[in-house]
């Protein structure tokens, strides 16, 4: 991409670089369940063989058979059903949790980078306080605060993983600000913040990209952690994490509530690591393979 005066920038991100690590076998095992994540999320509706919120007390833990695939809860609820519905939820988070991190995170990082001085002190304090807490129990401060709701936990879940994104891109702009096509746009008088949006940023954006895609699986699991608890989406929403409560008290006599759930948690997380492996392997030049 072109710089300020004709200074040319190559960018942080090369379409190249992206298609050979997309091509790995390991990325493409994690698109195509990342791929069947997002299917199931639209398609719920028509896929899903009845209604999540449908009991038949009849039908009460009754084993997978041809009738329940993944067998029924203690309401007689077709669990197969709940856990496509559950997709919606883990995007939802996804989307918002991980977008809430990644963009309050990487405009404190980038700023505090870039300006230096006080505001990089003050901005890296402020991230300090917020690292020196556990990330699950600064979550259940900030949803017990606020009350126990889906959007509470989410917004919590973007809190917790903020400081992350902001110390890395901060890293990041620290080492780009010396480069030489900044300082080649500086001497030309481009203004500052022309510098940081133009040049600065977009060739700090590489390993925030696949931290996010990382961090994608850990927001799953957090929001399924914490309506485990209790704090995240309430009865009777077919999220993972209620229906691996729903389930852990007939594990021994009625394992399926809980497993297909389980199971459904560690196949988007193995998804979303392994395009997120694939990624950080391909654009990081000393894990670079040929």
């Amino acid at each position: 991409m072109s710089g300020a005066a004709g200074i040319t920038v190559a960018p942080a991100v090369p379409e190249a670089a992206l298609w050979r690590a997309l091509r790995r076998p390991g990325a493409r095992v994690g698109l195509a369940i990342a791929g069947l994540f997002v299917v199931l999320t639209f398609a719920g509706p028509w896929i899903a063989p009845y209604d999540p919120y449908d009991q038949d007390l009849s039908s009460a833990l009754s084993p997978p058979s041809a009738e329940h695939l993944f067998g029924a809860d203690q309401y007689g609820r077709d669990i197969l059903s709940r856990v496509i519905y559950g997709t919606r939820t883990a995007l939802i988070a996804i989307i918002v949790a991980d977008g809430i991190a990644l963009v309050t995170g990487g405009a404190l990082g980038l700023v505090a980078g870039f300006a230096g001085g006080r505001v990089d002190a003050a901005v890296m304090r402020l991230v300090d306080v917020l690292l020196a807490f556990p990330y699950l129990l600064l979550a259940l401060i900030i949803v017990a605060a606020l009350g126990p709701s889906l959007t509470n936990c989410i917004l919590a879940i973007g809190v917790i993983y903020t400081p992350q994104y902001a110390r890395l891109m901060r890293g990041q702009v620290l080492a780009v600000q010396s480069a030489d096509f900044v300082w080649a746009a500086r001497s030309v008088g481009a203004r500052p913040l022309r510098v940081m949006l133009r040049h600065v940023l977009p060739n700090s954006l590489s390993p925030v990209l696949v931290m996010a895609t990382l961090q994608a699986g850990s927001v799953v699991v957090e929001t399924a952690g914490l309506s485990f608890l209790g704090l995240g989406a309430q009865p009777p929403s077919p999220d993972w994490g209620a229906l691996l409560a729903d389930g852990h008290s007939y594990f021994l006599t009625a394992w399926w509530i809980a497993t297909f759930p389980g199971l459904a948690i560690f196949l988007v997380v193995l998804g979303f690591n392994l395009v997120g492996d694939a990624l950080r392997d391909q654009l990081d030049p000393r894990r670079r393979t040929q």
